[in-house]
């Protein structure tokens, strides 16, 4: 692929890139051309009973190529990036050992770092510096400290924002302990660990993205979605669960218990989702590896991946 070429020592592809990109369609097409497995990158599609909410390939589509971690699990079970890691990493080798190809396919940024690049764990916490920054969070708020950070580690602040204190009291945590910042951790741990992966991804212009995001909205709700969040709550869940802290879901509880009107649900799941693609965008910009593959129309996915299968080694 572009830059150091990989192409004779790739055993992994990671289609990666925001919500409603076409990495679903992309992985679909190359796996009707070469013999391949997805593992969905997804925190959220490994859960049951969260469907339309979370854009989950369609059963035709799951029964027509084997799918990993979509259903797996009850809402209410925990699931981490290093736990994708570990069960990842051993879903990789079984692929692999059946002579097909693993597709990494999603926009959950950590999984895709834990999985291909490891996690860094870096120091214990170190209590006084954790209290020390904590208090700074609530008396200065989570801009001041994200400032701090974007000061000694640009790159890490770049892929923050204020309200994920967990995130930049960690961040600023491993550099007051360590003297290096997260980001040089995560360098020295070097790329793509032994699965020799190659990165991919679909680049729409932002404006184009956004419209194809309320499209998706709109034809979530035509779909069901406000039943499928009714489901969920008879089930006895809600969002203060951690699975439902989620776009989309959270604006329907508040729909559900009568706290904003339809009209605005559908506007906040909107104007969220948009958000949380410009987040993933930042996150993905940043990683070097990919190969961003412009589009302007969905017609082009086949176009692009015939290029990528053209450029992949037999498996």
């Amino acid at each position: 692929m572009a830059g150091t070429d990989h192409r004779h020592a790739a055993r992994i592809l990671v289609i990666a890139g925001p919500t409603a990109s076409g990495k679903t369609a992309l992985a679909l097409f190359i796996a009707s051309r070469i013999p391949s497995e997805i593992i969905s990158a997804d925190s959220r599609q490994i859960f049951k009973h969260l469907t339309i909410g979370t854009a989950k390939p369609a059963m035709e589509e799951l029964a027509r190529v084997p799918h990993h971690f979509i259903d797996q699990l009850e809402p209410e079970e925990h699931f981490s990036a290093g736990d994708f890691q570990e069960q990842g990493r051993r879903v990789v080798q079984e692929v692999l050992s059946r002579s097909k190809l693993p597709m990494v396919v999603g926009g959950t940024g950590l999984y895709v770092r834990a999985l291909i690049d490891g996690l860094f764990s870096g120091p214990g916490r170190v209590d006084s510096i954790r209290e020390e920054l904590e208090h700074r969070y609530e008396s200065e708020g989570g801009a001041a400290l994200l400032e701090e950070l974007r000061n000694v580690d640009p790159a890490a602040a770049e892929r923050m924002i204020p309200t994920q204190f967990r995130r930049i009291i960690r961040a600023l945590e491993v550099y007051r302990a360590t003297g290096k910042t997260i980001t040089q951790h995560h360098k020295e741990q070097g790329e793509s660990a032994d699965l020799n992966a190659v990165f991919v991804g679909l680049r729409w212009k932002r404006s184009q993205l956004y419209t194809t995001i309320n499209t998706r909205v709109e034809r979530m709700m035509e779909a069901g979605f406000l039943d499928e969040v009714r489901h969920l709550r008879d089930l006895g869940y809600d969002d203060r669960l951690k699975a439902l802290q989620t776009v989309g879901y959270k604006e329907a509880f508040q729909y559900l218990r009568g706290e904003i009107d339809r009209e605005r649900m559908v506007e906040l799941m909107k104007q969220n989702t948009r958000r949380y693609a410009k987040r993933q965008l930042t996150w993905f910009t940043h990683d070097k590896r990919i190969r961003w593959f412009d589009i302007e129309d969905e017609r082009q996915i086949v176009e692009i991946g015939e290029v990528i299968v053209s450029e992949l080694p037999n498996v």
